[in-house]
């Protein structure tokens, strides 16, 4: 389980202190799927960031499995059971995907079939990828559908993903659908938090997170809440503001 008590995160912008988060709470329990989503620069990434040990809080507490993980690093984290995708995967060079695979399951003899099988779900032509470089000739999908699958391989307790559908084509997005209903089956204590405005991953989501200017403005379930987001269609920037504005406006 996944608890954030009172997160907020500043950064220095002109002299000052900016708040990118403010004072969110909320917690992910065991086995759900989990989106966050909500307006461009509302802060969602950040929040991943922060999930993940790449960014510390300013105040407030993380908790994972009932451990406070606050002070971890991304490493420790990782050990613990939480495994993160960039939404801008990381290029490495002189290293094989088999060899990010292996390193990311823990297995330094995993098998070139196994290291197939995790590119195979991801929609890659595994015997052409597993000895290709983690380089610059790989495209951003490429890299993007190796990432999720170094995720798979890791198999941890909360995989948390950011925008993974960024730049990866239409069969890949369908065939990333199939993917998180897959990593559900296979392990059912698994959780899945996913930052998206993609409508087809909040409808196999089990709650969505509303984050706008750096707070949460709505947490339920996805039957309570996507029918308000896809309210203005496809839209879910225009239809986060609109529904975060008359949360506004209640509050006042």
């Amino acid at each position: 389980m996944l608890e954030l008590k009172n997160v907020t995160f500043d950064v220095a912008e002109e002299h000052q202190q900016k708040e990118i988060i403010r004072n969110v709470s909320f917690t992910v329990d065991d086995n759900r799927f989990v989106v966050i989503t909500g307006p461009n620069g509302g802060g969602k990434s950040t929040l991943a960031k922060l999930i993940a040990g790449i960014e510390r809080p300013t105040s407030g507490s993380i908790y994972f499995n009932g451990e406070d993980i606050t002070g971890l690093s991304v490493t420790e984290r990782a050990k613990k059971g939480i495994g993160y995708a960039f939404q801008q995967p990381v290029r490495f060079k002189g290293i094989e995907v088999l060899d990010l695979l292996r390193i990311a399951s823990g297995d330094r003899r995993m098998s070139v079939d196994k290291a197939c099988g995790y590119l195979s779900e991801v929609g890659l032509c595994a015997r052409d990828y597993v000895r290709r470089e983690v380089n610059a000739s790989l495209s951003g999908g490429e890299l993007k559908r190796i990432e999720i699958a170094t995720v798979l391989a890791r198999s941890p307790e909360m995989a948390v993903f950011d925008e993974p559908e960024a730049g990866i084509d239409l069969w890949s997005f369908q065939n990333l659908i199939r993917v998180f209903e897959h990593m559900r089956e296979k392990n059912r204590q698994r959780s899945i938090l996913v930052i998206s405005h993609q409508e087809r991953i909040l409808q196999i989501a089990d709650e969505i997170i509303v984050i706008a200017d750096g707070q949460v403005h709505a947490h339920d379930q996805r039957e309570a809440l996507l029918p308000e987001l896809m309210s203005n269609g496809n839209a879910v920037n225009m239809a986060c503001s609109k529904l975060t504005g008359s949360m506004e406006k209640e509050n006042q």
